[in-house]
């Protein structure tokens, strides 16, 4: 991610974010951190990126639940994760730890 000059570092994200494939790679990195709080950061990012409110109606979850999901101390259950990640275009997936 190369940033112009003369754009903010959260509104490059924001609109990089837009785009599936920068997503999926930026929330794949912050599960790599293996901090729970790193990979909700992530996915309010994500989720900003396509507009709170329409993320909250496309996963069919109220908006004030989605941002404290998705807060600092959010702990989101499997069927909100699967929402939310739908909502934005990603699924979640399990690999092998050790290829």
């Amino acid at each position: 991610m190369n940033a112009p000059r003369n754009v903010s570092y959260q509104g490059y994200l924001l609109e990089s974010l837009k785009d599936p494939a920068e997503a999926a790679a930026y929330v794949e990195a912050a599960l790599e951190l293996d901090d729970p709080a790193a990979l909700l950061l992530a996915l309010r990012q994500v989720a900003k990126a396509h507009g709170m409110a329409e993320v909250a109606r496309r996963a069919d979850v109220g908006e004030k639940t989605l941002f404290r999901t998705l807060s600092e101390n959010g702990n989101p259950t499997i069927a909100t994760l699967h929402k939310v990640l739908h909502a934005v275009g990603l699924r979640l997936s399990i690999t092998p730890e050790h290829a």
